[in-house]
């Protein structure tokens, strides 16, 4: 849990990672402590303590003599994402078999309902914080505080990229969010069951299924450069 102490720290910690992950604080956008300040009506010794609980989580990045700014997405993070993506999804669910206890499993129960009536509503923030809390609990299951760490910093690039696809459009995106929230049950059935290689399997079908629509994000129409190499100049 968050070192973060008294409600106005508390507020604005949360607010501000919500705005973060929801994209209404830019990537690589600066946070500037007077604004803050009056936001959350705290001094700048609060706030700067919950800066620092923010940046050790990865929403933040703090800047001597600069101040802090919201965490980048460039192209090189997100092809660092794409690579380390698959290997930690599928090692947390595997370890999520193994050590999950009763009462966090009926937590991603309650996830689960919740990301459900997000996709019922069509309400894209919802539908994109509900889908970071089921796979946070994942990580909590999994009880390894070095593939946590790892985890919580996809889910932020995860989640904010997830802005953009879980945006209500055609039927065919639709069809693919019921095959995600499906995916999501079976996930719960195979910890229940204690399956712990189909849930790694299903750990990479789940990853495959918001993978492609990902990289449209990442590469415009267009770019046909492979993720992670520039485009080759043209000679004169």
């Amino acid at each position: 849990m968050p070192n973060i102490r008294g409600s106005a720290k508390s507020l604005a910690y949360e607010d501000l990672k919500r705005a973060i992950l929801t994209l209404d604080r830019v990537p690589g956008s600066s946070l500037e402590e007077g604004e803050l300040c009056d936001r959350y009506g705290l001094s700048r010794t609060p706030l700067r303590e919950v800066l620092q609980q923010l940046a050790g989580e990865g929403f933040v990045v703090l800047q001597q003599n600069r101040g802090a700014r919201v965490s980048d997405m460039t192209h090189y993070t997100l092809r660092d994402f794409f690579l380390a993506a698959p290997l930690i999804y599928s090692s947390i669910l595997r370890l999520a078999v193994q050590n999950a206890r009763p009462s966090q499993i009926e937590d991603l129960k309650q996830a689960q309902e919740a990301f459900r009536e997000a996709l019922r509503s069509g309400d894209t923030t919802e539908r994109a914080l509900t889908n970071d809390q089921f796979h946070r609990i994942t990580g909590q299951m999994a009880g390894n505080s070095y593939l946590l760490a790892s985890l919580d910093r996809l889910l932020i690039d995860h989640t904010r990229i997830a802005m953009t696809f879980f945006k209500p459009k055609s039927g065919a995106k639709e069809d693919r969010l019921a095959l995600a929230c499906a995916q999501h049950d079976e996930m719960i059935a195979c910890i229940e069951n204690g399956d712990e290689d189909r849930a790694a399997e299903l750990a990479l079908e789940h990853w495959a299924l918001s993978r492609d629509q990902i990289e449209l994000f990442v590469m415009p129409d267009g770019l046909e450069a492979p993720l992670g190499v520039p485009p080759k100049q043209k000679s004169a």
